[in-house]
C-alpha cells in the first residue's frame, strides 16, 4: 500500500506555523551548503600557500639548472630527478626503505616521549632534581645528535640499538622541557584548587597537571620529533649495517655518485617531515580551540 509522504498539517493549524516550518527548512539547507562551502574554502585557503611554495621551489630549482652553476650530472633538474623517484616508487625499493625508516622513526619517538616525560615531571616538581639536572637537560637538548653517533657505536656496535639510543638522546631532552616549561606556567592557584579538591601523587599529575601543560607540551613534542627525525637521518648515514633505510639510501647514492636518487631520497624524507608537521599543526589548533585560545 503506497505510503503517502507528504503530509499536510491538520485544518486547525495557523498558516503561519506552516510558513515558519517551511522557512526553517530552507534556512537549514542554507547553512549546511554554506558549512560546506566554508569547509571547502578552509581546506583551499590551507592548501594553497604550500602549493605556491612548491610552484616556486620547483621553478628556482629549474632556474639554477638552467644557470649552469654546476654540470647536470651534479645538480640535476627536476626533469631528471622526478623520473628517478618514480622508478623507485615502482620497483618498491622505496617503500621498503621508508618502511624500515618510519619503523625506526616510531619507535625511538615514542620511547623518547615516556622517557621525556617521565624525566621533566620528575624534574618540574622536585625542586632538588630541578636544580642538579635543569640546565643538563637544556645542555642536552642544545648537543648535537651527531656528536653522540661515536659513543653509541662503541655501547652498542653496528646495530639497531645504536640508532635507537642516538634517536632517544636527541629527541627526550626537547621532550622533557616542554613539560617542564608547561608545568611551570601551570597557575598557582590551580594547583591549589586541586588539592582542596583531594588531588594528590598521579591523580594531580592526571586530572590536573598534565590537562594544562598539554599546549606546552604538544611543542615540546614537536620540536621532540624534529631532533628525533634529523638524529635518525644522520644514525642511519653513518651506522649502515646493510639493512636499506633512506638513509642508508642517502650513503649509497652518495658512494655511486647518483645525484638525481640523492635528490629523489632528499625529497621523500622531506615530504615525510611536512606531513608530520601538519599532524602537529593540526593537534596544536584542536587544542588551542579547546582551550579557547582560537581566535578565527
Amino acid at each position: 500500500m503506497a505510503v503517502d509522504t507528504h503530509k499536510t498539517p491538520p485544518a486547525d493549524t495557523p498558516p503561519d506555523s506552516a510558513l515558519q516550518r517551511q522557512i526553517a527548512g530552507l534556512d537549514a539547507l542554507e547553512l549546511a551548503g554554506a558549512t560546506t562551502r566554508g569547509r571547502a574554502l578552509r581546506i583551499w585557503s590551507s592548501a594553497w600557500p604550500k602549493l605556491g611554495a612548491i610552484v616556486l621551489g620547483l621553478l628556482v630549482w629549474q632556474a639554477v639548472v638552467w644557470s649552469g652553476w654546476k654540470e647536470p650530472w651534479v645538480l640535476p633538474g627536476p626533469a631528471d630527478v622526478f623520473p628517478e623517484l618514480w622508478k623507485r616508487i615502482e620497483d618498491g625499493s622505496l617503500a621498503e626503505s621508508t618502511a624500515t625508516t618510519m619503523q625506526r622513526a616510531v619507535v625511538g619517538f615514542a620511547v623518547s616521549v615516556a622517557i621525556g616525560t617521565l624525566i621533566g615531571a620528575a624534574v618540574a616538581r622536585v625542586r632538588v632534581l630541578r636544580a642538579a639536572f635543569g640546565s643538563l637537560i637544556t645542555g642536552l637538548q642544545t648537543l648535537p645528535s651527531i656528536v653522540w653517533l661515536p659513543f653509541a657505536v662503541l655501547l652498542f656496535n653496528i646495530s639497531e640499538s645504536a640508532i635507537l639510543f642516538v634517536v632517544v638522546l636527541g629527541a627526550a631532552p626537547s621532550i622533557a622541557n616542554g613539560l617542564i616549561s608547561g608545568v611551570d606556567y601551570i597557575p598557582p592557584i590551580l594547583q591549589r584548587a586541586g588539592r582542596v579538591m583531594g588531588l594528590r601523587g598521579l591523580n594531580m599529575y592526571r586530572h590536573l597537571i598534565l590537562p594544562a601543560t598539554l599546549p606546552a607540551f604538544v611543542s615540546g613534542l614537536k620540536q621532540g620529533w624534529a631532533f628525533a627525525w634529523r638524529s635518525l637521518m644522520a644514525g642511519e648515514l653513518i651506522v649502515n649495517f646493510g639493512r636499506k633505510s633512506l638513509g642508508a639510501q642517502l650513503g649509497t647514492d652518495r658512494d655511486v655518485n647518483d645525484a638525481a636518487g640523492l635528490i629523489a631520497t632528499m625529497i621523500v624524507i622531506l615530504v615525510i617531515g611536512i606531513l608530520v608537521d601538519v599532524a602537529f599543526g593540526a593537534a596544536d589548533r584542536s587544542l588551542r580551540r579547546r582551550w579557547g585560545l582560537d581566535g578565527s
